[in-house]
């Protein structure tokens, strides 16, 4: 996965750049999910790729290597309810604009990027930044941000399916399989599904 974007904006003189991706945008239930990312100058994790391309085993262990490795990690997160109040698009850059303000260092303290690299979105906020579109094949720190945002978002996937059991959502993590439309035809919405997302389904 290259760094090559990163080394030509460190050489322009950007020491903090963050990057971001979300996870989530397309499932009929839960958060959608932002993480930003800051990785050390010139490193290269092997085996990290977009997290869509990767078994859950791999995801697993590169997130304990990030997460050891990163200088800083951030997580954003909107609700059902407010993607379904702004749509998803505005939901989804408010995750982005969350995670970079929830960015901290391993002591806790925050920390402030001075850019952002981003995967096919702008963030609403005051820091100069680049949209990538499929950033995550393009940039090694968007990659290691879409399999932080990847595994905590699986991780909120199966806590959700202890507290809404029915919908499968440990298995589908969200998504619109056959399986998991049929049990919202069956048994309605639980409160963590989006309703502007169910009109063909339930009408």
């Amino acid at each position: 996965m290259p760094i090559k974007i990163e080394k030509e904006l460190q050489r322009k003189g950007y020491d903090l750049i963050a990057c971001i991706d979300e996870v989530g945008r397309g499932c009929l239930a839960g958060d959608v999910v932002a993480c930003a990312i800051i990785m050390p100058k010139d490193m290269e994790i092997p085996g990290v790729n977009d997290s869509k391309k990767l078994s859950v085993k791999k995801r697993e262990q590169l997130y304990n290597e990030i997460v050891k490795n990163a200088i800083a990690i951030g997580l954003g997160q909107v609700s059902p309810k407010i993607i379904d109040e702004i749509n998803i698009k505005e939901s989804t850059r408010l995750a982005m604009k969350n995670a970079v303000l929830n960015l901290k260092d391993k002591s806790g303290a925050p920390v402030v990027p001075d850019y952002l690299l981003v995967d096919a979105e702008n963030v609403p906020i005051n820091i100069p930044q680049l949209g990538l579109i499929k950033g995550d094949e393009k940039s090694h720190g968007i990659a290691c941000a879409s399999i932080i945002a990847k595994v905590y978002r699986d991780r909120l996937c199966e806590k959700w399916e202890e507290d809404y059991k029915g919908y499968k959502i440990g298995k589908n993590k969200g998504y619109g399989t056959k399986e998991h439309r049929e049990a919202i035809k069956e048994m309605g919405p639980s409160p963590i599904h989006r309703m502007t997302f169910l009109k063909n389904i339930i009408g």
